[in-house]
């Protein structure tokens, strides 16, 4: 309907929810781990919710879309800043680990847009068996995106405490120092999956340009 408010449909009202809890977290990241990480996690988790609200109540938008992906890109990022203040040895990593995330799905989007997509998510990605996988198979990219988070939220965490200890004798070790482990693989290869990501937009933009370049030189013929 024409007199449709987007700005309260469901799934935008949790990605409102979500900024909220997001900011909590931000707040309280120097100073209540469990606060901060509780928050973080709640709203990072939402991402899955409103997805789900959006195909089930029909009520998908671009501004949803784009609500989605900016909580999710500077949640991450304010993330990494704490993590830079927390392990300062660490710190051009956490950097490396932003500019790959940002510029992959800031070229992807756009690249998006000059083809005349709505969505990064829709495009072609039949060229790209890593990427087609990645955005087409949900349980995939939940993986990778929940890794991904887990991974920075136990670092997050383990500046204050390793976690309940496991009890295995002169082995024991936090819990979130295990969920660290286990996670950091699957960090790295989102990282990875973001590098394809973002060699595939920029051949995308060339491909454009290419293809300007000869219709430019056919005119002039």
């Amino acid at each position: 309907m024409s007199d449709e408010n987007i700005y309260i449909f469901v799934p935008n009202l949790i990605g409102y929810v979500r900024v909220i809890l997001a900011l909590i977290a931000f707040y309280y990241m120097p100073t209540d781990c469990v606060m901060a990480t509780s928050c973080y996690i709640i709203s990072g988790l939402l991402d899955a919710v409103d997805g789900h609200a959006a195909r089930m109540l029909n009520q998908s938008s671009r501004f949803g879309a784009l609500l989605d992906m900016v909580t999710d890109r500077c949640a991450t990022m304010c993330l990494l800043v704490v993590l830079c203040l927390f392990y300062p040895a660490y710190t051009f990593l956490f950097q490396l680990s932003m500019i790959i995330d940002i510029a992959s799905h800031w070229i992807h989007v756009q690249s998006s847009l000059m083809k005349g997509i709505d969505s990064h998510k829709k495009m072609d990605l039949s060229a790209n068996p890593i990427l087609r996988h990645y955005y087409n198979n949900k349980k995939v990219l939940f993986l990778a995106c929940a890794g991904n988070e887990l991974f920075y939220s136990m670092l997050y965490l383990m500046h204050f405490t390793p976690g309940p200890m496991l009890p295995l004798g002169p082995l024991s070790f936090g819990l979130w120092t295990l969920i660290c482990i286990i996670c950091a693989p699957i960090a790295f290869a989102k990282t990875g999956v973001s590098l394809v990501q973002l060699y595939a937009a920029c051949e995308n933009v060339t491909s454009l340009d290419i293809e300007e370049r000869k219709a430019k030189a056919e005119k002039q013929k």
